[in-house]
């Protein structure tokens, strides 16, 4: 089992920044691919980074790409996602997941571990 606890969301003006984290519970978190997701209201999950066990590779979903950078320290069991130059559109729940198949992988039925997220919201 892997216990994800996400924070770093907030209330932020359009371009500006936030940095989310995401705390993993147990020994093994250096198994496990990580990712976030996040969700609108009205909208389905969707893809947004992730990262693999080793932080060597990366994969950002085309919107965010250039804006968001996902980074992971596995002695801190943490996994996070600076967003900068947020935009309206940014405005959803993050979620930070854990897949353990070891392929970077963007859609949300292959990860077996989710944390319970963070609003982000971003004012115009």
């Amino acid at each position: 089992q892997l216990q994800l606890v996400e924070s770093g969301g907030g209330l932020v003006q359009a371009g500006g920044s936030l940095r989310l984290s995401c705390v993993a519970s147990g020994r093994t978190f250096g198994r496990y691919t990580m990712g976030w997701f996040r969700q609108a209201p009205g909208k389905e999950r969707e893809f947004v980074a992730a990262i693999s066990r080793s932080g060597s590779s990366t994969r950002y979903a085309d919107s965010v790409k250039g804006r968001f950078t996902i980074s992971r320290d596995n002695a801190k069991n943490t996994v996070y996602l600076q967003v900068n130059s947020l935009k309206p559109e940014d405005t959803a729940v993050y979620y930070c997941a854990a897949d353990d198949t070891g392929v970077i992988l963007s859609t949300p039925v292959t990860y077996d571990y989710w944390g319970q997220g963070t609003q982000v919201t971003v004012s115009s």
